[in-house]
């Protein structure tokens, strides 16, 4: 009587490692084992062709009076500090706009969605003909409103960073529109009909229904956001190729540049695992946070 279940419940156990196994082999192999050497290279000095060689926190003292790190530390902050609330605002103000009966509100959501799935390099090459200084079309509409020196944009090293954010903003904004539009359709209408039936006008009904009904989904993509805005990456290097100068350099960049340029991988190892930390920590903030409101 114990013998059979017994044998089932093995069977069955075996079945689901059956199906566990392959994608874990694959994530240990390639994720896992990646993040443990790239912990332990953080603390060596290697150039791919010989050894690494153990050099303690040597890097980190590196890093300490890298000029180079710190600017692609401040520029990846000022990226993220302004992309987040931006995307989130053009994202939510998308969702709403798109989640009404409207005609052809189908085609209005994929032409926003659009961006995010076309190739980065097409995006960075229309941008840059728009941002041209001499010949493009946002200058020209500046010169013709009667801005007599419009922005240099990806030119100027004071303007090249809002130029990407504003592309940033543009290329992500239909992504989170949708989950932003998948939030919506969870808030119950019902709280809506009430908040009419005590006279609350539209701001209040967005502040007191949409906005506590949006919380799980706002949190979602505020940490999706954050996470993106601290690795971008191609967006800048299609763009702007961190110039003019170092005035667009960021961390991910700074990386690319220390390991496959300059075969300084013990460096750009260790400058990673400081991505990976802030990353961590601005996460685990903005979930204490969260937990904290929820209380």
């Amino acid at each position: 009587m114990t013998t059979m279940p017994t044998a089932r419940r093995g069977r069955d156990t075996l079945v689901g490692w059956t199906f566990l196994l392959p994608n874990f082999i694959g994530f240990a192999v390639l994720t896992m084992v990646p993040i443990v050497l790239l912990f332990y290279y953080a603390f060596t000095t290697w150039d791919i062709f010989g050894g690494a060689e153990w050099t303690g926190l040597a890097n980190l003292r590196q890093m300490l009076h890298d000029r180079s790190f710190w600017t692609a530390v401040w520029n990846t902050l000022y990226y993220t500090v302004f992309h987040i609330p931006l995307t989130l605002a053009v994202s939510l103000g998308l969702a709403l706009l798109l989640n009404r009966k409207l005609r052809a509100v189908a085609f209005f959501r994929t032409v926003a969605f659009f961006p995010y799935i076309t190739s980065i390099v097409a995006i960075a090459q229309v941008w840059n003909m728009l941002f041209s200084p001499g010949y493009g079309p946002i200058n020209a509409i500046l010169r013709a409103v009667g801005v007599d020196n419009p922005p240099g944009w990806t030119t100027s090293a004071e303007w090249s960073m809002p130029a990407v954010i504003v592309v940033g903003t543009w290329r992500e904004m239909g992504y989170y529109m949708l989950l932003f539009l998948a939030g919506l359709q969870t808030v119950p209408g019902e709280l809506y009909e009430a908040a009419r039936v005590d006279g609350a006008n539209a701001w209040q009904r967005f502040r007191s229904v949409t906005l506590p009904g949006l919380r799980p989904i706002t949190f979602f993509v505020t940490v999706l956001l954050t996470i993106g805005s601290f690795k971008v990456f191609d967006l800048i290097l299609v763009m702007t190729d961190g110039g003019p100068g170092q005035s667009t350099l960021v961390l991910s960049q700074y990386i690319f540049q220390k390991g496959f340029e300059e075969n300084q991988f013990g460096y750009a190892s260790a400058v990673s695992v400081v991505l990976f930390l802030l990353c961590l920590l601005v996460t685990v903030v903005q979930f204490l946070v969260n937990r904290r409101r929820d209380a």
